[in-house]
């Protein structure tokens, strides 16, 4: 190895992917050791961290080309010693100055005041949140004011960010490509609308309300009021997941469904106000649509004040089949076993998509109208690669034989 010239070695390195094979590799001497610092772009730690902070900085230290850093608490009891605090951010800050890539799970000790040090980080492009419980609004204020070259931000189950002045900044900065907010209980849906001019470059949104501590707002009601007058260009959205939303008609987030030209993947799980007009017009306009995945609220789960049937029935499913020649990813399910929707989507509506369309995975839960005639039917689809059939009673020992 001493002989071989340096480039060769490097692409050597190059080419080995485990984390535990190139720490071996690491240890054989002091020539790899050093390549090896160089060449480690990315990096991954948790509870084994202690103390935390300085374990942080002698990592940082000997990989000075980090790009990717990753650091979560999953399973953290005090006993393992104390979480890394804002003082750790503060490190990653001075000690990795190409740093693009950042996630944090479970870090529960860093503040505001951590986000502020990240500003800093002029290269940051991407990061992730996951369960940092004293993260405020004006923390990620701070950050987004400092990184303006964010285009992936992730915040999951950030349950004190009750602020969304961040929100405006970014729409106003139109770099914003990836967009999660998952159970972040201060944030509505009429929230959205402050991305604004941003919503011309997004590429993929995920919103999930949390329904066990959702509030309405007097001005998220307002806000979703403004939807109507408001022109949203999400024309360039490829990936589109809902969770528990309020779509209201005409209005909001259903402006948004008819509006996606490039979409290719959808996911709409228990959206009360979703209608047959929204699937339609979503379909007509998203050729390209590869994947689509739909949990239904049943007839008895959906609100009992609601003057008119909210529910989807076969013609969204046929506006999918006649439009989304291209679908591949059909997922269909109902909330409630107990009381299955028997007036929403049929054996014929479901048939008339696998008939259609190219179809390679089909998954049906709680699908009572699909039975063995299905299944027959089932027979003729010529791409049909990966079946799932969850708690679909009316199937028999006989449409399994077929």
């Amino acid at each position: 190895m001493d002989e071989l010239p340096e480039n060769l070695v490097w692409e050597i390195l190059g080419r080995i992917r485990k984390t535990g094979d190139r720490n071996s590799v690491s240890l054989a001497c002091k020539r790899l050791y050093e390549l090896d610092n160089e060449q480690r772009i990315s990096l991954r730690v948790g509870c084994g961290l202690d103390p935390a902070n300085d374990a942080l900085a002698s990592l940082c230290n000997r990989f000075p080309n980090l790009t990717r850093v990753e650091i979560t608490y999953s399973g953290w009891m005090s006993k393992l010693g104390k979480q890394m605090d804002d003082q750790g951010l503060s490190i990653l800050s001075s000690y990795c100055p190409l740093l693009s890539d950042l996630t944090l799970s479970y870090c529960t000790f860093i503040t505001d005041m951590g986000l502020r040090y990240l500003a800093s980080c002029s290269k940051l492009s991407a990061l992730k949140l996951n369960f940092t419980p004293r993260i405020t609004g004006c923390g990620i204020l701070s950050l987004v004011v400092g990184c303006r070259s964010l285009t992936i931000l992730h915040l999951i189950r950030c349950l004190n960010v009750n602020s969304v002045e961040w929100l405006e900044y970014l729409g106003k900065l139109e770099t914003l490509e990836d967009l999660s907010i998952k159970n972040c209980r201060a944030i509505g849906e009429g929230d959205l609308i402050k991305l604004g001019p941003s919503w011309q470059k997004l590429k993929r949104l995920q919103f999930e309300v949390d329904a066990n501590y959702r509030y309405m707002k007097v001005y998220d009601r307002l806000a979703v009021d403004r939807w109507q007058r408001q022109w949203i260009p999400c024309e360039n959205m490829q990936e589109l997941s809902l969770v528990n939303c309020i779509i209201s008609p005409g209005r909001g987030l259903a402006c948004v469904l008819g509006k996606c030209r490039n979409l290719e993947k959808i996911h709409l799980d228990m959206c009360v106000g979703v209608r047959d007009s929204d699937i339609v017009s979503l379909a007509q306009k998203s050729s390209n649509l590869r994947s689509i995945s739909l949990r239904v609220p049943s007839d008895f789960s959906l609100p009992l004040l609601m003057n008119n049937p909210l529910r989807l029935t076969d013609e969204s499913l046929k506006a999918i089949a006649q439009n989304c020649l291209m679908l591949e990813t059909l997922r269909i399910s109902f909330s409630d076993g107990e009381f299955p929707s028997f007036s929403s989507f049929t054996l014929n509506g479901i048939l008339s998509v696998i008939q259609n369309c190219p179809v390679r995975e089909l998954a049906l839960d709680h699908v009572y109208s699909f039975t063995d005639v299905g299944m027959e039917a089932l027979c003729m689809a010529q791409h049909l690669e990966t079946l799932e059939l969850m708690r679909c009673q009316e199937i028999s020992d006989e449409g399994l034989q077929l």
